[in-house]
């Protein structure tokens, strides 16, 4: 992959090793299983990253590190990250791809209850799927005033079939809508089939 950070490379390579699926379309794929982030989210997310001077980073959904390693990359030397992951094996795999990086702390249990005190955040990235709104409305309150909040696997509304309640009432795009701190925005990724929802926090 061109332009690919050498630590994001490694993070494939474990990865595949491991049989974590990197896409829905990846032979190891299991229907409602989790897959890594795209390489457009992670794109995405350095971006984002690389602006957090002196600042904190919160992942909800480690996998095998590939968002990390993305944001990792990116972010300056004075950032710290901290990301959870719920599955232990998930969690070792992704430790050992970040463990040079003394910035950057794998948790292994249930993000919600192991980052919120380590809060605020100047970025959070969630990865590992929302609850409920309840839960939604606490990770914005992880937020510092100006803080980014990113949510992936949306599917854009131009690819949605005619048919899709998708197009009525969505749960994550209506979560970001109710939420009176935010302003948000959906980012649609290179590929035109996937997009993600990106908001900052006002206030």
């Amino acid at each position: 992959m061109p332009g690919t950070p050498p630590l994001v490379r490694s993070a494939i390579a474990a990865a595949r090793s491991a049989r974590f699926p990197l896409t829905t379309e990846d032979p190891a794929y299991v229907p409602g299983e989790p897959t890594a982030s795209l390489p457009g989210t992670g794109r995405f997310l350095a971006m984002l990253a690389a602006g957090c001077q002196a600042g904190r980073i919160a992942e909800l959904g480690t996998g095998t590190g590939i968002g990390t390693a993305w944001m990792a990359s990116a972010m300056p030397s004075d950032c710290t990250l901290v990301t959870a992951e719920l599955d232990p094996a998930r969690a070792a795999i992704a430790a050992e791809v970040l463990a040079a990086d003394p910035r950057v702390q794998v948790l292994t249990g249930d993000a919600m209850t192991m980052l919120a005190p380590l809060a605020p955040f100047d970025l959070i990235f969630s990865d590992g799927g929302m609850r409920d709104a309840a839960g939604f409305a606490e990770l914005v309150s992880m937020l510092r005033p100006g803080g980014h909040i990113v949510l992936d696997d949306v599917t854009p509304m131009a690819v949605l079939p005619p048919d899709s309640p998708l197009r009525e009432k969505d749960f994550k795009r209506d979560v970001f809508a109710a939420d009176e701190r935010l302003i948000w925005a959906e980012a649609v990724l290179p590929d035109l089939e996937n997009s993600l929802l990106v908001g900052t926090r006002a206030g």
